[in-house]
């Protein structure tokens, strides 16, 4: 088994410090905000997610589907978030422009310092 969601987040936290030029996004799923007891009945259901995005830049992270803490101390990934892909950008974004470098893959790949280029 592989290392936790928060985990992992550090870990690429850490490895995009090393590459100011590149930005990683993550995307996934957070479950809705139910009431406890629906929780365990929807948890099956597709219907039950919805996407989740994330960007790692220069160390940092930030939800940019979702509200994050001000705090850079705590984790961007809220309780619940599942991880699914991750590609690679050319940093700083500039969104009239997006330079994917690494199109759409597991996050696994990217713990490898290399594969951020």
């Amino acid at each position: 088994m592989g290392p936790g969601p928060s985990s992992l987040l550090q870990r690429l936290e850490q490895i995009s410090r090393e590459h100011p030029d590149r930005v990683l996004r993550l995307r996934g799923q957070l479950p809705l905000a139910l009431e406890a007891a629906e929780v365990e009945a929807a948890a099956a259901q597709t219907s039950a997610w919805e996407p989740f995005e994330l960007l790692i830049f220069r160390g940092f992270s930030s939800s940019v589907t979702h509200p994050t803490a001000y705090d850079p101390d705590q984790s961007a990934l809220p309780p619940g978030a599942v991880l699914g892909s991750a590609e690679l950008l050319a940093g700083p974004l500039d969104p009239s422009n997006e330079q994917v470098l690494v199109e759409a893959c597991g996050l696994d790949g990217f713990l490898d310092p290399a594969a951020w280029g």
